[in-house]
């Protein structure tokens, strides 16, 4: 078993504590680490995107001159890709950019994601967190106290409470999530994590 220190609230060493070494400890795959970061950024795509073709934009319903005789260029539609207010040509139209990633590989990319984490000794626990007032210096206070305030740091906690939400949300830096929502995304962007106690429990009971 892996061991990490268990901090309080004034960034002292209350005791050392295990993790699950096949959760926080294994052989980062890097291939389906990188399949999970494409599937969760492609998700966060639209894909609502349009452009109107040429047999969708009003006007240059007849041809705009007889086809020969003239001495121009023979044209068929005054809508045509080539004129000014024509329709457009291979551009971009609505569509789903999500993909997909069966469990196991959506488990072990997650693995993979927290087990670098611990490498770069990049996973902060916390005995537990609750704040006195909802006043953002505190968080900044807490987070000043633990080293972390120049980092993005990801906030993981097992359940919200007033004061948490109200104190993290005009910090930039910071991201807040519970343990459930717990994703590759958003460990593999941020510098550090800062997890509580029954939080990382709540994690390893789900990918034990």
């Amino acid at each position: 078993m892996k061991k990490v220190e268990l901090l309080n609230l004034k960034g002292e060493k209350v005791k050392d504590i295990n993790i699950n070494e096949e959760i926080f400890g294994i052989t980062p795959n890097n291939n389906v680490l990188n399949d999970a970061i494409i599937l969760s950024m492609a998700s966060l795509r639209q894909g609502t995107h349009k452009t109107k073709n040429r047999s969708e934009v009003s006007g240059g319903g007849r041809k705009p001159w007889r086809q020969k005789g003239t001495g121009r260029a023979r044209q068929g539609s005054i809508r045509a890709v080539q004129w000014v207010g024509g329709g457009n040509y291979g551009t971009p139209v609505p569509r789903d950019y999500s993909k997909k990633q069966n469990r196991k590989e959506r488990r072990i990319a997650l693995k993979s994601a927290l087990s670098e984490k611990v490498a770069e000794k990049a996973l902060i626990v916390l005995e537990t967190l609750s704040l006195e007032s909802p006043k953002t210096k505190d968080m900044m206070n807490l987070l000043e106290t633990l080293k972390v305030a120049d980092k993005k740091v990801l906030l993981v906690v097992d359940n919200f409470d007033d004061n948490t939400i109200l104190a993290s949300r005009n910090i930039q830096n910071l991201v807040l999530i519970s343990a459930e929502e717990i994703n590759v995304l958003d460990i593999v962007s941020t510098d550090v994590i800062v997890i509580t106690e029954e939080a990382l429990k709540q994690v390893e009971e789900v990918l034990k």
